[in-house]
């Protein structure tokens, strides 16, 4: 996850003086306003508890008031020690730093703790409703949904919630998994907007794990429902002959055989992004990003209108890093003034340093607005190779509610099945058909990087292929 502070406000106080507040975004996104001193009193709390020799380097206190300068060195301080918390892999996961951004957060959306329903979504057309309070962290709004749909708490572990985005056209838009530093009520509610919703889907990747969800019944309906829903918006490329195969199974109410067969199509499994922007194979190409199979897969479409297609391996990837620049935008065009008279946008680019070759190295950019979720499922694929590499299990027993705890209601809402597969999309398989594959080399076992994981600036580093130690985030 990407912590930045890219801007500071001048805040009236309760006595009438004045304060500078400083805004700390997450992937781009406001997420709470704080003071100087609750950052002071955070990192006090974070010293006490680990040490000194962990913690890195706070701005120190001034004596008089700051200049404006002085302010914007302080921004940039912040900002640097806000990331260099988040990505020490024991602070950036301590209770202390996660509960400090999730009471910053209510704050700062002025949202008081009650009890209120929040709609889940497991497709396009099914959803849950559960009882939640408004302070109550992703964990525990897992719990309730697992609660509800009667999902065991071992299975739970398989599934994350999603922010998610729904065009005008329908299509569909990750923008990130909900993590353990935020609300989720608050989170959804404070961009007000309606195309905004939060869906419960499976957060692994290897397709060996289904056999562990689809024996429970709860597990199996989620999964059969992720599936067809994919399959409906073209994310898992179905011909004729399959679909016809697909429906049949569909009638006879076969949901393993549906996800068996599935498993064998090409994208199955796989997060589709919205269209990008790529250098590979050349700049300015534009291009559709798949994330799946220890994967980034691209169908690129080259200047002159030729479609190619070709897979990027995770574990040949040497490293990678999300950077964010802020572009002048003028009446909906890029402008050429500096951002301190026009309105600006956040552009973030994705590069990755791919082994091409037994010694040839080279880099890959892609910009998108989601460039920070295609990094964030690059890290989770590397922490699942990881944990599978040592002999471990992905499964993940949710923390228990202690008592007194809000009451969950004991009524449980089964997952429906969906109605059947329509015919497949065929300007999608018309697409395939023109596609050629990029030269790309095989998987060659585990590559390795000596290489320090900088926080500098706008950038961030992404782990390391087996090495390094970076962000936690699925």
């Amino acid at each position: 996850m990407h912590f930045s502070i890219p801007e500071t406000e001048v805040r009236s106080g309760e006595n009438g003086s004045t304060y500078v507040a400083f805004n700390i975004h997450v992937n781009s996104v406001l997420h709470c306003q704080v003071r100087y001193s609750q950052l002071l009193g955070l990192h006090q709390q974070i010293k006490k508890e680990y040490g000194n020799n962990v913690v890195p380097a706070f701005p120190p206190k001034k004596i008089f008031t700051l200049t404006p300068a002085e302010v914007e060195q302080r921004r940039e301080q912040l900002e640097k020690y806000m990331q260099a918390v988040r990505q020490d892999p024991m602070l950036g996961a301590s209770e202390m730093f996660n509960s400090f951004l999730r009471k910053a957060q209510q704050e700062t959306q002025q949202i008081p703790t009650e009890e209120v329903p929040l709609e889940i979504y497991l497709s396009k057309r099914q959803k849950v409703t559960v009882n939640i309070l408004t302070s109550d962290q992703t964990e525990d709004v897992l719990e309730a949904v697992a609660s509800k749909l009667d999902l065991p708490d071992d299975l739970a572990g398989y599934f994350s919630l999603f922010l998610v985005r729904e065009g005008v056209d329908g299509g569909l838009t990750f923008v990130r998994k909900l993590q353990d530093f935020e609300l989720p009520y608050v989170s959804v509610t404070s961009l007000r907007s309606s195309e905004f919703y939060i869906a419960l889907r499976k957060s692994y990747w290897d397709t060996a794990y289904d056999s562990d969800v689809m024996d429970n019944r709860v597990g199996l309906n989620l999964l059969y429902t992720q599936t067809v829903s994919d399959i409906e918006r073209g994310w898992i490329l179905v011909n004729k002959d399959q679909h016809r195969q697909l429906k049949s199974l569909q009638e006879k109410g076969s949901k393993k055989e549906f996800i068996r067969l599935c498993q064998t199509l090409k994208y199955f499994g796989y997060i589709q992004f919205d269209p990008c922007v790529t250098d590979f194979p050349e700049k300015g190409c534009h291009a559709i990003v798949s994330a799946g199979n220890n994967e980034l897969n691209f169908q690129v479409k080259l200047p002159n209108e030729q479609m190619k297609e070709g897979s990027f391996k995770v574990t040949r990837m040497r490293c990678w890093r999300v950077t964010s620049s802020q572009v002048p935008v003028a009446n909906g065009t890029a402008s050429t003034s500096p951002c301190s008279s026009a309105k600006c946008e956040v552009k973030l680019e994705l590069a990755f340093e791919y082994l091409m070759s037994k010694d040839r190295l080279q880099w890959v950019t892609i910009t998108s607005p989601q460039a920070i979720m295609m990094s964030i499922c690059l890290q989770s694929m590397v922490d699942e190779l990881m944990v599978k590499k040592s002999g471990g299990s992905i499964k993940k027993m949710l923390r228990k509610r202690p008592n007194g705890s809000l009451h969950r209601s004991e009524s449980l809402q089964a997952v429906k099945s969906p109605p059947l597969l329509d015919s497949p999309d065929p300007d999608r398989e018309q697409i395939v058909k023109l596609s050629t594959k990029l030269s790309s080399v095989s998987l060659r076992g585990i590559s390795a990087s000596n290489s320090a994981n900088d926080v500098s600036g706008n950038d961030f580093h992404g782990n390391y292929a087996f090495e390094g130690i970076g962000d936690d985030d699925l």
